[in-house]
């Protein structure tokens, strides 16, 4: 008796009620890929600028050099004092980094765990600093710094400590704001552990809370960092030829008669570098930072 054969008609896979359409997929990756070609275009001029002579740069614009050539990389030193400017854009950096997350812990422990008069206003009045534009600061803290300087002798214009001043005020506000949810979200009951076990509120603080915290305390790390390294307003007026800063020296290779577009570019691409190393390897910590303390 013959066997029956199977249908060898195609059955269609049923498609989950709960599936995004087609049409939006599509649309997806054709707006993704436009993202990635408007952020990636502008990084690709910029590396093969800096692998070309001076005369392509400054000739008709070519996507693909015509001579290949590294002179760019090694001509940066020595058309302006880039490693002076490096090392105090380094200094000035770490140093604003540091004292700014350093203030930002304690007080952001205070506002998280303490309940005193003002505390609510303090809070508020420092979040509220972010809402002014920071040219308003510029006259202020220029006279301020000129004025100290007059009545004490103390030189803060035109050196790295009063740059270290200027970029703590711009990055603390947030570092303080940015902690207070991130300790908020931890748990009580580990400082009354640590208490119990025989710490003070401040051994509770860097036993407990500190190794906890780590992820929010990486996240204002970066941001103070980008915001110290980046910047070019403050640094341009606060600062002379031997505390200027890589952001302002940069503008050295353009000259009166000249700009060395390939110079330019291979600078940065290399004041650059250290942001990006640090953002790939701290973005883990970075992103769950950001994401705590910003639900909270």
């Amino acid at each position: 008796m013959p066997r029956p054969t199977a249908s060898r008609t195609p059955t269609r896979t049923a498609r989950s009620p709960m599936a995004p359409p087609r049409a939006f997929l599509w649309t997806r990756r054709i707006v993704l890929t436009l993202l990635a070609v408007f952020t990636l275009a502008p990084l690709y001029v910029m590396v093969s600028s800096s692998l070309k002579p001076l005369g392509d740069v400054q000739s008709r614009f070519t996507w693909w050099p015509s001579t290949f050539t590294v002179r760019p990389y090694l001509d940066i030193w020595d058309t302006v004092p880039l490693a002076d400017y490096f090392v105090n854009s380094l200094i000035v950096s770490v140093s604003a980094t540091v004292l700014s997350v350093a203030v930002a812990v304690f007080a952001a422990y205070a506002i998280s765990r303490y309940r005193f008069r003002g505390r609510r206003v303090f809070s508020v009045a420092v979040l509220s600093t972010q809402m002014f534009p920071g040219i308003l600061f510029l006259l202020p803290l220029f006279l301020i710094f000129v004025n100290i300087g007059n009545t004490t002798g103390i030189a803060l214009y035109g050196s790295r400590a009063g740059l270290i001043i200027t970029y703590l005020t711009f990055s603390l506000p947030f570092s303080v704001w940015m902690l207070v949810g991130y300790f908020d979200s931890i748990p009580r009951d580990l400082d009354e552990a640590a208490l119990v076990d025989g710490n003070g509120p401040i051994g509770a603080l860097f036993r407990v809370v500190v190794p906890a915290a780590v992820p929010g305390i990486v996240a204002v790390s970066v941001y103070a960092f980008m915001t110290a390294w980046g910047e070019v307003l403050f640094a341009s007026v606060m600062t002379n030829d031997t505390t200027r800063t890589l952001a302002v020296g940069l503008q050295g290779y353009a000259t009166q008669t000249d700009v060395y577009w390939n110079q330019v570019m291979a600078a940065s691409l290399v004041v650059s570098l250290p942001v990006v190393a640090g953002f790939l390897l701290l973005q883990r910590y970075l992103v769950a930072g950001l994401t705590a303390g910003a639900v909270k």
